[in-house]
């Protein structure tokens, strides 16, 4: 008999199971149940399964920026030992990868070239130096095209975008009679570069098909469900036929979302050649033909009276997209609700280029929207002579200053308060005031949020006859925690000690989860196996004949009636059920997001203009806290990726081509050890019953969010020096130094 509960947030769920379970583990700092696997090398990556008959793919990448193939020269290469074919497919190849949460295949067609790197074959081998040697060596034949390979050259050729999740235009009231009419006003240009996720593990697939004409992909994929969907459709075959494994991911950032070129080639060539085959990007395929976050050009406006209350808030941004796909960056996302003011106009445009896809990498959106926000609020603050926190105290909203709903929860403040008060924001000097040796010495703050998202997502749990419980769902780890506190949450429900809960995630086999993105992971598929579990509790109490408000579950025994019976007693041959969670009118009835302020100090040198950040303190309001290590190294990660924004990471175009001329991890300078100081954290006591079952909001992605514009805000009030072009290198804030 099937056992199921759904649950549809269409109403608050006042009361979580959470909040009277006995065994005591929810929230608590738990070490990461997979990590012996990790550090051991036992858990498996995308690229070290050991298939039977597996040979060797490497992919084959454009050297121009636009133009057609003509030939591809597989002679060229047949002759070199151990090399199997070549295998080209100008029809199905992908051009680019797919966007996440899409169900349709990405973009396919390679004969037409649209960017520098652009995938167009891939060679086999029986070895990976013979099929490496023969890819270097193939010869390629293209007719040349023009090419849009300038931003500053084409960025006023711009288009709107089709609406999606965020309306591309928006406005409300006046914006430029207020403008005009506001006596204190901030109206500036901010420009961020494309940058790249630069996860720790490379792309990577193992395609077999097996007799029965379907396929099993070994991949590491962040969201193996609607993955599935995009490559079924991309290779011509029913979704039941598909198969994606992707247990351990290291790292995705973003990057591997949607279905990318090198998992249609493998799967292509291994239906082709009738074995498995392997591919792993090179890390400079990875950056030369995944995704990138698109670089944008932003213009804020901010109007506002004497005494500090916005009258006016303008966000405009430009961004750059290959042709005929639809994802913008939606800088302006937070924009929207995190400062009141009567008059706003948020738009958000097009430039087409041919440059390697744009898309989601870590907050879309508020990653680089707040970086050009929260630097202007810091500038109007000075302009004012406000305290920058107390601008923000002054222009809090009471609900959300667009939709007229009210916030699910909203501590901002609050988090501007506690993060002052911990950090010593009243010792903050004037700028360019403090002196350390031959270091200038500010510090800065910014807000941050993350608008808060729950998605559909199922999950099996299972309890068998000796009581211990399996978890089940394709949901992902990409190394956020989500074995860690899935088993949490169940082993919470359940009365189950940690180490008598199993979770097995990423095979598309088990029900479909949510997968990790949008910092939506937690609390969906979190909230799926809350719902299995609430269903179990009802069997159990069944079986135990009381109410399940009745009965108390911990350390494997269930208490009620002063009895008290062991679980495995209660289950026979073995207990099973599934939840199910969808989004609800609550995502329209309550603004929901998750909040914090960030803080830093920097110094400045004042002979060569390098920024070193000194200290970092971030505070933040994210619902319930699940786990509170895995949250807290998800805050220093985003942290982390705030300081690559500010001051070090930016992709470089070669504008006569598209090339990309620094596409590696020697050249793409993300932060290393010697950039990252020590960081704080603080986690505020809160609880969002609106947002799901589990009162919990997603963070992993909030701790990026105004990260950098605390830096830049910091460097300002060092030396006195504004800069609005991303990173802010040495060489940008040289000549602004004041003189020795």
């Amino acid at each position: 008999m099937s056992h199921s509960t759904s649950l549809k947030m269409s109403k608050p769920v006042e009361t979580s199971l959470l909040d009277s379970g006995a065994q005591g583990i929810i929230g608590q700092a738990l070490t990461r149940t997979e990590g012996p696997l990790k550090v051991s090398g036992s858990a498996t990556y995308a690229a070290e399964y050991d298939i039977d008959g597996l040979c060797y793919g490497v992919l084959v990448g454009s050297d121009f920026g636009r133009g057609k193939i003509t030939k591809v020269d597989a002679d060229s290469v047949r002759d070199i030992p151990g090399v199997i074919d070549v295998v080209t497919d100008f029809k199905n190849f992908a051009r680019n990868p797919q966007q996440g949460g899409e169900t349709k295949a990405p973009t396919q067609g390679v004969e037409d070239v649209h960017y520098f790197g652009e995938i167009i074959a891939i060679v086999l081998g029986e070895s990976l130096e013979a099929a490496r040697d023969a890819a270097r060596r193939l010869v390629v034949e293209h007719e040349p095209a023009e090419g849009r390979f300038d931003f500053e050259t084409l960025k006023h050729q711009k288009e709107k975008p089709s609406s999606g999740d965020t309306d591309p235009h928006f406005s409300q009231g006046d914006i430029t009679q207020a403008m005009a009419e506001a006596p204190v006003f901030v109206d500036e240009i901010w420009t961020t570069p494309s940058q790249n996720s630069a996860a720790m593990e490379l792309h990577a697939s193992i395609a077999r098909w097996n007799d029965d004409g379907s396929l099993d992909v070994w991949g590491s994929y962040q969201m193996p469900s609607s993955d599935k969907q995009q490559l079924a459709q991309a290779l011509g075959v029913n979704k039941s036929k598909v198969r994606i494994v992707a247990r351990y991911v290291g790292g995705g950032f973003g990057s591997k979302l949607g279905i990318a070129p090198e998992a249609i080639a493998a799967a292509i060539a291994s239906r082709q050649l009738k074995r498995p085959v392997k591919c792993v990007m090179e890390r400079f395929q990875v950056f030369d033909a995944t995704v990138r976050r698109t670089n944008t050009e932003q213009r804020i406006r901010l109007g506002a009276t004497k005494d500090g209350k916005l009258t006016a808030i303008g966000h405009d941004t430009v961004m750059s997209q290959l042709p005929d796909e639809s994802f913008f960056e939606p800088t302006g996302v937070s924009t929207h609700f995190l400062y009141d003011a009567e008059n706003r106009q948020i738009n958000h445009d097009f430039v087409r280029m041919d440059q390697l896809l744009a898309g989601s990498m870590r907050a879309p959106g508020e990653a680089v929207g707040m970086l050009a926000l929260e630097n202007a609020m810091d500038e109007l603050a000075e302009k004012l002579g406000l305290d920058p926190i107390e601008l923000r105290r002054i222009n809090e909203p009471e609900q959300d200053p667009e939709q007229d709903v009210p916030f699910s929860s909203r501590q901002l403040i609050r988090c501007l308060d506690e993060g002052a008060e911990k950090f010593g924001w009243d010792k903050r000097a004037a700028p360019g005031t403090v002196r350390d040796g031959e270091w200038l010495i500010g510090i800065g703050v910014a807000a941050a949020a993350r608008s808060n998202t729950l998605k559909q997502s199922a999950a099996r749990v299972s309890i068998d006859a000796t009581g211990r419980a399996t978890v089940e769902t394709d949901m992902t780890d990409i190394g956020t925690g989500t074995y860690t506190i899935l088993a949490q949450i169940a082993g919470e429900l359940l009365g189950l000690p940690l180490d008598h809960v199993e979770v097995k995630l990423g095979d598309t086999d088990a029900p479909p989860g949510a997968g990790s993105g949008g910092s939506w992971g937690a609390a969906s598929s979190g909230s799926s196996v809350y719902l299995a579990c609430e269903n179990l509790r009802e069997q159990i109490a069944r079986q135990m004949d009381v109410d399940p408000q009745a009965m108390t579950l911990k350390d494997g025994y269930v208490t009620a009636d002063n009895r008290r019976v062991p679980l495995a007693d209660l289950v026979g041959e073995g207990l099973s059920a599934e939840g199910e969670i969808a989004p609800g009118s609550q995502e329209k009835d309550t603004r929901q997001a998750s909040f914090g302020a960030h803080f830093a100090e920097v110094g400045v040198n004042a002979t060569t203009g390098e920024v070193r950040v000194r200290r970092m303190l971030g505070v933040f309001s994210a619902g319930r806290i699940l786990n509170a290590t895995t949250a807290r190294s998800q805050y220093l990660g985003g942290m982390t990726f705030g300081i690559g924004a500010a001051l070090t990471e930016e992709l470089i175009h070669d504008p006569r081509n598209g090339k990309l001329v620094n596409h590696d991890l020697g050249e793409y300078h993300v932060p290393v050890n010697a950039d990252v100081p020590q960081i704080e954290v603080i986690m505020l006591e809160e609880r969002d019953v609106h947002a799901n079952p589990l009162h919990a909001k997603g963070l992993g992605e909030l701790g990026t969010c105004g990260a950098g514009a605390a830096i830049a805000n910091a460097v300002y009030n060092a030396c006195k020096v504004r800069v609005r072009d991303y990173p802010l290198t040495l060489d940008k804030i040289l000549s602004g130094l004041p003189a020795m």
